[in-house]
């Protein structure tokens, strides 16, 4: 690095004053100002376009969880029916995403409701069952059960659990709460296998 001497510094400094050495430093606090807020304005544009791409995201993966959920729905809705019948109850009818009202209120909402002058069958689906789901629906029958009992309807109800991915333990939970499971193993929706004296529950 190459030093000034005594006099360079001194011819350097000719005709400098306070007020040209101010305004050299104004000068350059304006352009780093400048400079930030130009750094910040796209900082602010990226991060608008970020967050832009993570909504979208979101969604698509929102709505493919949606979809999938409805096709687990329509792919058990199809068959269950003749399942039950095959089970000993006949069905009269069905009828898909039954919600119960009271004063303008939903109360429960079942996945499917299968039904005839004795029994109606209340089914929960769900793409990947979990024991809280479980639980969910035992809530809900106990709602829909008090629905029917405040309107007269003695109809014996029961309760079913269907998944496309239905964990053993859930599997085992289910069937000691009395609920059906029902899978899919591939080919065709079909009872799981429930342990031996396996009564369900009527409410």
């Amino acid at each position: 690095m190459e030093h000034m001497t005594a006099q360079q510094a001194a011819e350097a400094a000719k005709g400098l004053t306070f007020e040209a050495v101010w305004a050299a430093m104004m000068k350059t606090d304006a352009r780093i100002e400048e400079s930030r807020k130009e750094t910040d304005a796209r900082l602010e544009e990226s991060q608008k376009k970020t967050d832009r791409i993570l909504a979208e995201l979101s969604k698509n993966i929102g709505g493919l969880g949606n979809s999938l959920g409805r096709l687990t729905e329509a792919i058990f809705t199809a068959e269950l029916w003749k399942k039950f019948h095959d089970m000993g109850y006949p069905v009269s009818q069905q009828s898909s995403n039954r919600k119960f009202y009271d004063e303008g209120q939903v109360l429960a909402e079942v996945d499917l409701f299968i039904e005839n002058g004795d029994y109606a069958i209340l089914v929960e689906i769900k793409t990947d069952l979990s024991t809280s789901h479980v639980d969910d629906h035992l809530e809900r029958i106990g709602t829909v059960r008090r629905y029917l009992d405040a309107r007269g309807d003695g109809r014996k109800l029961i309760g079913a659990v269907a998944g496309g991915v239905v964990p053993d333990n859930v599997l085992k939970y289910a069937h000691r709460k009395g609920l059906f499971v029902v899978t899919h193993n591939g080919d065709a929706v079909d009872f799981a296998q429930a342990p031996q004296g396996f009564k369900a529950r009527e409410w």
